[in-house]
């Protein structure tokens, strides 16, 4: 939701009308109401974490996509990382750019890929790998830097917030992201997250904002009781939150990247197969790679490091290229 807020402006600005399409997951119906995003709710919930409720979700999810399409005769249909899309617009001879920054969530990425009509991807991302996900070089466009620096140009972070929380006095301020449970490519438990969550949860000198992706890890974590950790109860400016924070734990990838875009250090936990961008971080030195709980530096941050800030245009301007002949 967060790629495509600053891309609607300007869209919008440029005259175009757009349609804003969601599915019912986590909190992103709730981010959308946040950020004044107009949406209609298209096609069942997520369909967990096993591949036949996938499967079934996805073909449901498509008939309501072409449903909800065929009569409103679009142009173009964009989308991140949300494969159901192109495969519905190439079924109503629509357009399409299909981007993504994870290219091992292989079933996901190949149907996206070959149903589209541009993919947009990091430039870090090697053409081995999205040749064999079927983005043929004639199709693929690709950006420099990370998508997170795209739409958090410009950013500013909202000061409230930490008193909204009650941590304005913070001695130490964590913001922690759980595992992607529900995805394919995640299958794995994560012990070392549940290790992390135990150090921090425990440390007196320690506040823990863990934001969960799903209302069971809320439960689960609520039930754990431990002491530093603080668990919003609804959806919260996480941007704010990472931005002010002195470091970010996650075991995901888009919150970490984010602390990177806004110079907060982050440590990754992630249990899957690094991709390409978060490598590339690693190897530069803008992201750890955490092993071992212990190892977690917890530290005021003294200053901001150095993030990144990238035109939302550019972007625009390569999705944009799905209309070329």
């Amino acid at each position: 939701m967060l790629f495509f807020a600053p891309l609607i402006r300007l869209l919008e600005g440029r005259g175009h009308e757009v349609r804003v399409t969601a599915r019912e997951y986590a909190q992103t119906l709730e981010l959308l109401d946040r950020a004044g995003i107009a949406h209609a709710v298209v096609g069942p919930p997520h369909g967990g974490a096993g591949r036949a409720g996938k499967m079934v979700a996805m073909g449901a999810r498509l008939r309501a996509l072409r449903a909800f399409a065929a009569p409103l005769r679009f142009d173009l249909a964009l989308s991140h990382a949300s494969h159901e899309l192109p495969l519905a617009a190439r079924s109503l001879g629509v357009r399409s750019a299909y981007a993504y920054d994870y290219e091992y969530a292989f079933v996901q990425h190949t149907l996206g890929s070959r149903a589209a009509t541009r993919v947009v991807v990091p430039d870090v991302i090697p053409k081995a790998r999205l040749d064999r996900l079927g983005a043929a070089a004639a199709k693929v466009r690709r950006y420099p830097g990370l998508k997170e620096e795209y739409y958090l140009a410009g950013f500013s972070p909202d000061r409230g917030l930490l008193d909204q929380l009650g941590l304005e006095a913070a001695p130490v301020l964590v913001v922690v992201r759980t595992p992607p449970e529900v995805s394919l490519y995640h299958r794995h438990g994560n012990r070392l997250f549940t290790e992390v969550l135990e150090r921090l949860g425990r440390d007196p000198a320690v506040r823990a904002v863990v934001l969960p992706r799903t209302a069971a890890q809320r439960e689960a974590l609520r039930a754990a009781a431990l002491p530093s950790l603080v668990v919003p109860e609804h959806a919260i400016d996480a941007q704010s939150l990472i931005a002010l924070a002195d470091l970010v734990v996650s075991a995901g990838g888009t919150m970490n990247r984010e602390a990177v875009a806004l110079g907060t250090p982050a440590w990754t936990t992630f249990a899957g197969r690094l991709g390409a961008v978060d490598a590339n971080l690693i190897a530069a030195g803008r992201l750890a790679e955490l092993t071992d709980a212990g190892a977690l530096v917890l530290a005021k941050k003294t200053a901001a490091r150095a993030g990144g800030s990238r035109d939302p245009a550019l972007m625009l301007d390569l999705l944009l290229s799905a209309l070329e002949g």
